[in-house]
Protein backbone atom coordinates (compact mmCIF):
# COMPACT_ATOMS: atom_id res chain seq x y z
CA UNK A 1 0.00 0.00 0.00
CA UNK A 2 1.11 3.43 -1.10
CA UNK A 3 -0.74 6.57 -0.19
CA UNK A 4 -1.02 7.34 -4.01
CA UNK A 5 -2.91 3.98 -4.15
CA UNK A 6 -4.89 5.20 -0.94
CA UNK A 7 -5.83 8.54 -2.78
CA UNK A 8 -6.79 6.78 -5.59
CA UNK A 9 -9.68 4.46 -3.47
CA UNK A 10 -10.41 7.40 -1.78
CA UNK A 11 -11.59 9.38 -5.14
CA UNK A 12 -13.11 5.73 -6.20
CA UNK A 13 -15.19 5.67 -3.48
CA UNK A 14 -15.10 9.51 -2.93
CA UNK A 15 -15.49 8.24 0.48
CA UNK A 16 -12.52 8.68 3.61
CA UNK A 17 -13.79 6.88 5.69
CA UNK A 18 -12.10 4.70 8.53
CA UNK A 19 -14.21 1.97 10.30
CA UNK A 20 -12.81 1.09 13.65
CA UNK A 21 -13.56 -2.39 14.49
CA UNK A 22 -13.81 -2.22 18.51
CA UNK A 23 -15.84 -5.30 18.79
CA UNK A 24 -17.25 -5.72 22.52
CA UNK A 25 -19.00 -9.21 23.19
CA UNK A 26 -21.70 -7.32 25.40
CA UNK A 27 -22.46 -5.32 22.40
CA UNK A 28 -23.08 -7.20 19.57
CA UNK A 29 -26.10 -8.74 18.41
CA UNK A 30 -26.92 -11.51 20.62
CA UNK A 31 -27.87 -14.57 17.79
CA UNK A 32 -24.08 -14.10 17.00
CA UNK A 33 -22.78 -15.72 20.57
CA UNK A 34 -23.76 -18.77 19.47
CA UNK A 35 -21.38 -18.91 16.93
CA UNK A 36 -18.04 -20.44 17.20
CA UNK A 37 -15.96 -17.42 16.33
CA UNK A 38 -19.02 -14.68 17.37
CA UNK A 39 -16.19 -11.36 17.17
CA UNK A 40 -14.91 -12.47 13.70
CA UNK A 41 -18.35 -12.90 12.48
CA UNK A 42 -19.55 -9.77 13.26
CA UNK A 43 -16.58 -7.68 11.87
CA UNK A 44 -16.98 -10.29 8.79
CA UNK A 45 -20.49 -8.96 8.29
CA UNK A 46 -19.67 -5.30 9.01
CA UNK A 47 -17.07 -5.76 6.51
CA UNK A 48 -19.44 -7.39 3.87
CA UNK A 49 -21.84 -4.22 3.97
CA UNK A 50 -19.50 -1.02 4.45
CA UNK A 51 -16.87 -2.37 2.34
CA UNK A 52 -17.16 -0.39 -0.95
CA UNK A 53 -17.77 2.67 1.58
CA UNK A 54 -14.89 2.65 3.47
CA UNK A 55 -11.45 2.75 2.53
CA UNK A 56 -9.60 1.87 5.66
CA UNK A 57 -10.29 -0.86 8.85
CA UNK A 58 -9.27 -0.09 12.20
CA UNK A 59 -9.47 -2.83 14.67
CA UNK A 60 -8.29 -1.53 18.39
CA UNK A 61 -5.94 -4.25 19.39
CA UNK A 62 -7.32 -3.84 22.99
CA UNK A 63 -10.81 -5.55 22.15
CA UNK A 64 -8.97 -8.57 21.11
CA UNK A 65 -6.35 -8.66 23.74
CA UNK A 66 -9.38 -8.81 26.57
CA UNK A 67 -10.38 -12.03 25.11
CA UNK A 68 -7.13 -13.69 25.61
CA UNK A 69 -5.98 -16.27 23.19
CA UNK A 70 -9.84 -16.35 21.04
CA UNK A 71 -9.49 -12.85 20.66
CA UNK A 72 -5.84 -12.76 19.12
CA UNK A 73 -6.94 -15.42 16.66
CA UNK A 74 -10.50 -13.49 15.74
CA UNK A 75 -8.08 -10.62 15.07
CA UNK A 76 -6.01 -12.60 12.74
CA UNK A 77 -8.86 -13.80 10.72
CA UNK A 78 -10.08 -10.80 10.16
CA UNK A 79 -6.90 -9.23 8.90
CA UNK A 80 -6.56 -12.31 6.76
CA UNK A 81 -10.28 -11.92 5.74
CA UNK A 82 -10.03 -7.97 4.64
CA UNK A 83 -6.30 -8.73 2.95
CA UNK A 84 -7.61 -11.59 0.77
CA UNK A 85 -11.18 -10.53 -0.24
CA UNK A 86 -10.50 -6.69 -0.04
CA UNK A 87 -6.60 -6.18 -0.73
CA UNK A 88 -7.05 -2.01 -1.60
CA UNK A 89 -8.44 -1.38 1.74
CA UNK A 90 -5.88 0.31 4.18
CA UNK A 91 -5.69 -1.42 7.14
CA UNK A 92 -5.22 -0.29 10.83
CA UNK A 93 -3.48 -1.64 14.12
CA UNK A 94 -4.36 0.24 16.50
CA UNK A 95 -2.29 -1.33 19.18
CA UNK A 96 -0.28 2.24 20.45
CA UNK A 97 2.65 0.96 21.04
CA UNK A 98 6.06 2.62 21.86
CA UNK A 99 9.00 1.40 23.67
CA UNK A 100 13.20 1.05 22.83
CA UNK A 101 15.31 -0.98 20.15
CA UNK A 102 14.26 -4.77 19.89
CA UNK A 103 11.10 -4.46 21.98
CA UNK A 104 9.42 -1.94 19.09
CA UNK A 105 11.22 -4.19 16.51
CA UNK A 106 9.01 -7.19 17.84
CA UNK A 107 5.86 -4.94 17.72
CA UNK A 108 6.24 -3.71 14.95
CA UNK A 109 7.20 -7.36 13.22
CA UNK A 110 4.19 -8.90 15.07
CA UNK A 111 1.79 -6.15 13.51
CA UNK A 112 3.09 -5.48 10.42
CA UNK A 113 4.75 -9.03 8.98
CA UNK A 114 2.98 -11.64 10.93
CA UNK A 115 -0.64 -9.95 10.58
CA UNK A 116 0.59 -7.84 7.61
CA UNK A 117 -1.21 -5.11 8.77
CA UNK A 118 -0.71 -1.47 6.46
CA UNK A 119 -0.05 0.48 9.52
CA UNK A 120 -0.16 0.92 13.40
CA UNK A 121 -0.12 3.24 15.75
CA UNK A 122 2.26 4.04 17.86
CA UNK A 123 3.03 6.54 21.13
CA UNK A 124 6.13 9.08 20.63
CA UNK A 125 6.43 9.71 24.53
CA UNK A 126 9.97 7.52 24.23
CA UNK A 127 11.36 9.35 21.41
CA UNK A 128 13.13 8.26 17.99
CA UNK A 129 14.23 4.82 18.97
CA UNK A 130 11.05 3.90 20.11
CA UNK A 131 9.67 4.91 16.73
CA UNK A 132 11.84 4.04 13.92
CA UNK A 133 11.71 0.34 14.15
CA UNK A 134 8.38 0.81 12.67
CA UNK A 135 9.76 2.87 9.76
CA UNK A 136 12.20 0.05 9.29
CA UNK A 137 9.53 -2.09 7.46
CA UNK A 138 9.42 -1.32 3.74
CA UNK A 139 5.90 -0.13 2.47
CA UNK A 140 4.33 -0.28 5.56
CA UNK A 141 2.98 2.96 8.00
CA UNK A 142 3.64 4.35 11.56
CA UNK A 143 0.77 6.15 12.92
CA UNK A 144 2.06 8.70 15.81
CA UNK A 145 0.09 9.62 18.35
CA UNK A 146 0.16 13.51 17.54
CA UNK A 147 -2.85 15.82 19.51
CA UNK A 148 -5.64 12.89 20.20
CA UNK A 149 -9.35 13.33 21.13
CA UNK A 150 -9.79 12.71 24.70
CA UNK A 151 -10.30 15.30 27.51
CA UNK A 152 -6.54 13.87 28.95
CA UNK A 153 -4.80 15.22 25.77
CA UNK A 154 -4.33 19.16 27.63
CA UNK A 155 -2.64 17.05 30.27
CA UNK A 156 1.01 17.20 27.67
CA UNK A 157 0.05 17.86 24.48
CA UNK A 158 -0.86 21.11 24.80
CA UNK A 159 2.06 22.18 27.00
CA UNK A 160 4.13 24.61 26.03
CA UNK A 161 7.86 23.35 26.65
CA UNK A 162 9.69 26.66 25.44
CA UNK A 163 8.37 28.13 22.72
CA UNK A 164 5.64 25.78 21.36
CA UNK A 165 3.48 23.25 22.33
CA UNK A 166 4.39 19.58 23.11
CA UNK A 167 2.41 18.16 19.85
CA UNK A 168 4.00 20.86 17.84
CA UNK A 169 7.93 19.84 18.81
CA UNK A 170 6.49 15.55 18.28
CA UNK A 171 5.46 16.75 14.69
CA UNK A 172 8.60 19.20 13.84
CA UNK A 173 11.19 16.75 15.38
CA UNK A 174 9.54 13.08 13.70
CA UNK A 175 10.07 14.70 10.78
CA UNK A 176 13.93 14.25 10.78
CA UNK A 177 13.85 10.40 11.90
CA UNK A 178 15.00 7.96 9.33
CA UNK A 179 12.25 6.69 7.08
CA UNK A 180 10.07 9.94 8.08
CA UNK A 181 8.40 9.48 4.79
CA UNK A 182 6.24 6.46 6.15
CA UNK A 183 4.70 8.78 9.33
CA UNK A 184 1.04 9.45 9.32
CA UNK A 185 -0.45 11.32 12.55
CA UNK A 186 -3.35 10.72 15.11
CA UNK A 187 -5.36 14.36 15.30
CA UNK A 188 -8.52 14.07 17.01
CA UNK A 189 -11.75 15.49 15.25
CA UNK A 190 -12.20 17.35 18.60
CA UNK A 191 -9.36 19.82 18.46
CA UNK A 192 -10.35 21.19 14.96
CA UNK A 193 -8.86 24.74 15.05
CA UNK A 194 -5.75 23.03 15.89
CA UNK A 195 -5.44 21.62 12.20
CA UNK A 196 -4.50 24.73 10.80
CA UNK A 197 -1.32 24.73 12.87
CA UNK A 198 -0.54 20.89 12.42
CA UNK A 199 -0.88 21.87 8.27
CA UNK A 200 1.79 24.36 8.55
CA UNK A 201 4.10 21.79 9.89
CA UNK A 202 3.26 18.40 8.31
CA UNK A 203 1.32 19.38 4.73
CA UNK A 204 1.31 16.17 2.97
CA UNK A 205 1.15 13.56 5.49
CA UNK A 206 -2.13 11.69 6.62
CA UNK A 207 -3.83 12.10 9.63
CA UNK A 208 -5.97 9.73 10.90
CA UNK A 209 -8.84 11.46 12.63
CA UNK A 210 -11.29 9.70 15.56
CA UNK A 211 -13.89 12.16 17.58
CA UNK A 212 -16.44 12.51 14.64
CA UNK A 213 -19.53 11.46 15.75
CA UNK A 214 -20.01 10.34 19.57
CA UNK A 215 -16.96 12.45 20.81
CA UNK A 216 -18.70 15.54 19.43
CA UNK A 217 -16.35 16.71 16.72
CA UNK A 218 -17.21 18.41 13.41
CA UNK A 219 -16.71 16.54 10.13
CA UNK A 220 -16.91 19.99 8.09
CA UNK A 221 -14.94 21.69 10.60
CA UNK A 222 -12.15 18.99 10.27
CA UNK A 223 -12.05 19.19 6.52
CA UNK A 224 -12.12 22.86 6.18
CA UNK A 225 -8.72 22.95 8.63
CA UNK A 226 -7.25 19.25 7.99
CA UNK A 227 -8.12 18.83 3.97
CA UNK A 228 -5.08 18.89 1.54
CA UNK A 229 -4.37 18.25 -2.34
CA UNK A 230 -4.67 14.99 -1.84
CA UNK A 231 -7.24 14.96 1.10
CA UNK A 232 -4.93 13.99 3.68
CA UNK A 233 -7.56 12.60 5.76
CA UNK A 234 -8.96 9.37 6.98
CA UNK A 235 -12.31 10.01 9.63
CA UNK A 236 -12.70 7.25 11.79
CA UNK A 237 -15.72 5.98 13.28
CA UNK A 238 -16.26 3.07 15.02
CA UNK A 239 -19.62 3.13 17.86
CA UNK A 240 -21.52 5.19 15.53
CA UNK A 241 -21.50 2.33 12.58
CA UNK A 242 -20.93 -0.90 14.28
CA UNK A 243 -23.34 -0.53 16.79
CA UNK A 244 -25.98 1.53 14.83
CA UNK A 245 -28.50 -1.37 15.91
CA UNK A 246 -28.29 -4.77 18.25
CA UNK A 247 -30.94 -6.83 16.02
CA UNK A 248 -30.33 -8.98 13.36
CA UNK A 249 -30.10 -6.25 11.08
CA UNK A 250 -26.79 -4.95 12.82
CA UNK A 251 -25.09 -4.89 9.25
CA UNK A 252 -27.69 -3.22 7.24
CA UNK A 253 -27.76 -0.72 10.05
CA UNK A 254 -24.32 -0.22 9.63
CA UNK A 255 -24.06 0.33 6.09
CA UNK A 256 -27.04 3.37 6.21
CA UNK A 257 -24.67 4.75 8.68
CA UNK A 258 -21.83 4.64 6.76
CA UNK A 259 -23.51 5.53 3.23
CA UNK A 260 -24.61 8.74 5.69
CA UNK A 261 -20.90 9.39 6.12
CA UNK A 262 -19.93 8.65 2.62
CA UNK A 263 -22.36 11.13 1.01
CA UNK A 264 -21.03 14.12 3.35
CA UNK A 265 -17.85 13.36 2.14
CA UNK A 266 -18.72 13.07 -1.44
CA UNK A 267 -20.60 16.06 -0.65
CA UNK A 268 -16.92 18.06 0.63
CA UNK A 269 -14.76 16.54 -1.35
CA UNK A 270 -16.55 18.11 -4.36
Amino acid sequence: MTTEQLYSQIQQKKSFLCIGLDVDLTKIPQHLLATEDPIFEFNKAIIDATHDLAVSYKPNTAFYEAYGLKGWMSLEKTIKYLNEKHPEIFTIADAKRGDIGNTSTMYAKAFLEDLNFDSVTVAPYMGKDSVEPFLAFKDKFTILLALTSNEGAFDFQTKTNGEQELYKTVLETSKNWKNSENLMYVVGATKAEYFTEIRKIVPNSFLLVPGVGAQGGSLKEVCKYGMNDTVGLLINSSRGIIYASAGEDFAEKAREEALKMQHEMEALLK
